[in-house]
């Protein structure tokens, strides 16, 4: 079901809203009870949307890497096993993939969407697009990777993650939120957090990341985010509750006309009492 409201008219500070700026308009936030619900119940919307697709043309699916999207692809793979779902007419973007790291780098993001998702189910190896790490030019590696989502008609659902100090893929705090895919220099934070994946050694971390920009992300026709643990609080709130702003990449999908978060109780715990009432009891029919 659709959840809209109406927006006041000084909220309207983006060209995604501005074609939906007569409309009503409102985030979706679904909280589940903990981390295993909040993916399995992320993978059935995905799933259900896969089924649901009667084009022609393949359904176009954005994903993320990271430890959220874990328990999702997870359910996907059980999903496949069970002859649920296939991926045979699906294609796929990855958001982002570390400069310098190649794919078969057991931290690359090649390596990681193959490892959880795509060597367990049924998807063609050309339907699978990763930005190329080890590209001779970045700059036009991701000119192209843009320009083949705009061929294939663009995303249909967008899944995402949400980094510490709320950022959406690779787009640090004050990247535009009219970004394109491009080379982004990491902060020393976003470091920090991922060289638990590099032997804890921030030196030994790529300092720059090849990503989907801010704008490729609110293109898509839905974006669903998953997000949990106490450690994402904060980016939780200030993405639902704060302003729009390029300090919080994420927060760009206020404006966006179906985004969804689905999430766990350990990540509200931020949000204002009344905030965290209105979404449970609103979308309370999607508890599981």
């Amino acid at each position: 079901m659709e959840r809209r409201k109406n927006l006041a008219e000084d909220e309207i500070s983006s060209p995604r809203l501005a074609e939906s700026s007569g409309m009503e308009i409102i985030m979706r936030v679904v909280i589940q009870e903990n981390y295993d619900k909040m993916s399995k119940w992320a993978a059935d919307y995905i799933a259900a949307k896969i089924k649901e697709h009667k084009e022609e043309r393949p359904f176009v699916l954005g994903l993320a890497t990271g430890s959220s999207p874990i328990g999702v692809y997870n359910e996907l793979v059980k999903k496949y096993e069970a002859g649920e779902v296939s991926f045979k007419n699906v294609v796929t973007f990855n958001m982002d993939e570390y400069l310098g790291l190649p794919r078969e780098h057991d931290q690359s993001y090649w390596y990681f969407m193959h490892h959880y998702l795509f060597d367990h189910v049924d998807i063609p190896a050309e339907n699978v697009n990763i930005l190329n790490g080890m590209c001779e030019d970045p700059e036009e590696e991701c000119a192209q990777y843009e320009a083949k989502i705009a061929a294939i008609g663009g995303i249909d659902l967008f899944l995402g993650g949400i980094g510490q100090d709320g950022h959406i893929a690779f787009n640090e705090p004050y990247t535009s939120l009219t970004s394109r895919t491009g080379v982004r220099v990491l902060t020393t934070d976003t470091r920090i957090v991922n060289s638990r994946f590099f032997d804890n050694d921030v030196n030994k971390t790529p300092e720059k990341a090849l990503s989907v920009g801010v704008a490729t992300v609110t293109d898509a026709r839905e974006v669903l985010l998953v997000i949990n643990g106490h450690n994402k609080a904060a980016a939780l709130a200030a993405t639902v509750e704060g302003p729009v702003s390029a300090k919080v990449t994420c927060s760009a999908l206020q404006l966006h006309k179906d985004a969804i978060i689905a999430c766990d109780e350990p990540a509200c715990g931020e949000l204002k009492v009344d905030t965290y009432k209105y979404f449970l009891d609103i979308e309370k029919g999607e508890r599981l």
